[in-house]
């Protein structure tokens, strides 16, 4: 499965061109993110879809040099349970 990385989300296609998963995450400054939305298609779920799509989105952010404020559920959860990756994380004093 390959992912669509944009400015601003990761997203998965079909061969129709129809996004079926996503991960998104809005500017907050020019250092910060938000990711405030996944979504996986019902045809998709129970597959680790969402959990590969924050991976590639961590992954992606790490190399950008981004700082993430995780609103999104699913987002906060994954980073409590992934803390290689909590370098991250906004601290709240770069705001």
């Amino acid at each position: 499965m390959e992912f669509t990385k944009e400015k601003s989300k990761i997203a998965y296609y079909n061969e129709e061109g129809k996004m079926l998963a996503e991960v998104t995450f809005p500017a907050v400054n020019k250092n910060t993110v938000n990711i405030n939305h996944t979504f996986v298609d019902e045809s998709l779920r129970g597959q680790g879809i969402a959990g590969k799509l924050m991976q590639a989105a961590a992954q992606y952010l790490d190399e950008s040099g981004k700082k993430v404020l995780p609103t999104c559920s699913y987002a906060v959860g994954w980073f409590a349970k992934h803390p290689e990756y909590s370098h991250l994380l906004l601290d709240g004093s770069e705001e």
